[in-house]
């Protein structure tokens, strides 16, 4: 579906369907490191409606490869967070109005990379480094936009996560409550290098072009993408959870050691696995895109130029937090959430979600067991 621009003022009243996909212009946005985008298109979405006081407004924001359709639309039934947002679901859209925002960078609708530039070809290599940081400034402009003061609460789980701890700590003054799932205050050495290699992976693709290859006849860093997205995944999923899903086991009729010939030979299980997701995130996902938003999350630190973490969160008495770990994740590791809980000030302890699947049961059981908390968190 298209989005559809609208013009300031007028959102309420055109009474857009659920699900929606809308777009926002902007303008010229100085980004943190020096550089500057002359023109940014905002893309989101809405569920519900905003009351008359406009104080039930909820900002649900995605991880790395995700989108703005958090929850099913006019036309279909796919969100990605279907099981927490929804009529009576956790987060009401019959109680609340649900904002969700494509991030910056990204390629689902938002300015990035494979986005005109002013000379009406992509930006391609031409696209300024982009931080999280950036990514709250533009979706700040959506207050004004939409009428609303604060948000009642700021969710996000992963990269998701980091951005709604960034916006708590940019505007704490419109953030009444915020949850951060599955994330961190600042990422680590080795989460830094988890995702460097995922970028060279892209970078040496020889279909990269050094970024600007939106005009060759075939796919493009397809290989290199699908590589990254292999590696990534790894981290999302534990290693007990691959154990028992797959073992040694081989992939249907394919022998691992059927040939003495290494490019014929079949593939283990683990293996078919690895390429379907690889497969399924090169079909929908642009490789320069994937790149910004990764190097963003690198550069992710909430304390930064606000005297470290501990400074940047200690002084955030006005907002309540619920925060909450994956207990077998391996990418955002329970220590980093109960760093964050030591750095917020008064009571705030960590909510685990018992999963063994590793990180992306932020996913696949925030909505059941973090149901309570949550309740509580939004009143």
């Amino acid at each position: 579906m298209d989005a559809e621009p609208f013009a300031a003022g007028t959102f309420q009243a055109s009474s857009p369907a659920d699900g929606t996909p809308r777009t926002l212009s902007l303008g010229a946005l100085e980004l943190e490191t020096g550089g500057r985008l002359p023109q940014v298109q905002l893309a989101f979405q809405t569920w519900g409606r905003l009351d008359a006081q406009g104080s039930n407004a909820v900002l649900v924001l995605h991880a790395l490869t995700g989108d703005a359709h958090v929850a099913d639309g006019p036309e279909d039934s796919d969100g990605w967070w279907r099981d927490l947002v929804g009529p009576g679901r956790v987060i009401d859209t019959e109680r609340f109005f649900v904002v969700a925002p494509a991030a910056l960078g990204g390629c689902a609708g938002t300015t990035g990379p494979a986005s005109p530039a002013p000379d009406g070809r992509p930006w391609g290599s031409r696209f300024p480094f982009v931080t999280l940081r950036d990514m709250a400034s533009a979706e700040h402009a959506l207050l004004g936009h939409l009428g609303i003061e604060a948000w009642h609460t700021v969710i996000g789980g992963s990269m998701g996560g980091a951005r709604a701890l960034e916006w708590a700590a940019s505007y704490p003054e419109r953030v009444r409550r915020c949850a951060v799932l599955a994330s961190c205050a600042a990422s680590t050495a080795e989460q830094i290098a988890l995702s460097q290699i995922q970028v060279e992976a892209i970078r040496l693709d020889p279909a990269f072009d050094g970024g600007d290859y939106y005009e060759r006849e075939d796919s493009g860093p397809v290989r290199g993408l699908g590589l990254a997205r292999r590696l990534a995944h790894l981290s999302y999923r534990s290693e007990a959870e691959l154990g028992q899903r797959f073992g040694r086991e081989a992939q249907g009729e394919e022998t691992p050691l059927g040939s003495a010939d290494r490019e014929r030979r079949g593939r283990y299980a683990v293996e078919s696995y690895l390429d379907h997701q690889a497969s399924k995130l090169v079909g929908r996902f642009d490789a320069n895109a994937y790149l910004s938003i990764t190097e963003a999350l690198m550069s992710h630190d909430v304390g930064r130029g606000r005297g470290g973490v501990a400074a940047a969160l200690g002084g955030l008495e006005g907002i309540e937090f619920l925060i909450a770990a994956v207990d077998s994740d391996r990418l955002y590791l329970p220590e980093q959430s109960e760093e964050i809980v030591a750095a917020l000030p008064g009571e705030v302890s960590v909510d685990y979600i018992r999963s063994p699947i590793g990180h992306d049961g932020f996913l696949t059981s925030a909505a059941t067991q973090l149901e309570p908390p949550l309740r509580r968190l939004l009143g």
